[in-house]
């Protein structure tokens, strides 16, 4: 009989956000995969978590994928885990998800913490559709990216690491307008979580002067929606 391959979310930061599901499952498996084993193992260890460990993440993900298989095939069940949040989201996960489906192996995503959707949530823009962006490019197709952008309706989500979370404020502003109303978390869940609103000058003109320090969540409300042009018919 097939494993099967279980896609678990961490706590992006407070590890009082850790399910009693996870905890189950993980204690369960045959293996665990993580995306960095330093950072992972202080965590299962506090959950009295102790399994065998293998390293899985963007620079390894396509030669392990073919092995990670053949152990769901010999019956192992396999736990996939970020270093924080959910597999796959901006995180190694989706190719392995790909081939266990190509191989018609069962696969459950269990439902738990990731970053975007307080930030969502908490930033007070509207949150009924939306997209989700991630991390930009560093340098090959990001200004193609954001006139693209520049014509969203829907609010707009991204990723952002301390060191260019300026630059990408300063682009914003370059092709979304000063004024475009702006939420800016940073250390969510954490002891110094933080969200600062506005407009794109008054958040960028914030963190100018301040803690630029954990991982940022961007949401930027979309473009306002034009107003239908009335026809003229004539009798």
């Amino acid at each position: 009989m097939n494993g099967k391959l279980y896609l678990v979310p961490t706590p992006i930061g407070n590890l009082d956000d850790m399910t009693f599901r996870a905890v189950k499952v993980l204690k369960e498996v045959d293996i665990i995969l993580a995306e960095d084993t330093r950072n992972s193992s202080p965590m299962l260890k506090h959950f009295g978590i102790d399994k065998k460990l293998f390293s899985h993440h963007q620079h390894n993900e396509h030669k392990a994928v073919n092995e990670i298989i053949r152990f769901l095939k010999e019956g192992q069940n396999i736990a996939l885990i970020s270093d924080a949040g959910t597999p796959a989201i901006s995180d190694p996960g989706y190719l392995l998800t790909r081939e266990a489906i190509k191989n018609d192996l069962e696969i459950e995503c269990l439902p738990g913490a990731t970053a975007f959707v307080p930030a969502l949530v908490n930033s007070g823009l509207p949150n009924d559709r939306f997209v989700f962006e991630g991390f930009l490019p560093v340098k090959k197709g990001r200004q193609t990216r954001l006139k693209e952008l520049a014509l969203e309706e829907r609010t707009m989500i991204f990723y952002e690491s301390p060191h260019r979370l300026l630059k990408s404020l300063e682009e914003f502003i370059m092709f979304f307008g000063e004024d475009r109303e702006v939420s800016v978390s940073r250390e969510l869940t954490k002891m110094y979580e933080e969200t600062k609103r506005g407009t794109l000058t008054e958040v960028k003109n914030y963190f100018e002067t301040n803690t630029l320090k954990g991982e940022f969540v961007i949401c930027l409300s979309g473009k306002p929606a034009s107003k239908p042009v009335k026809e003229k018919f004539r009798d």
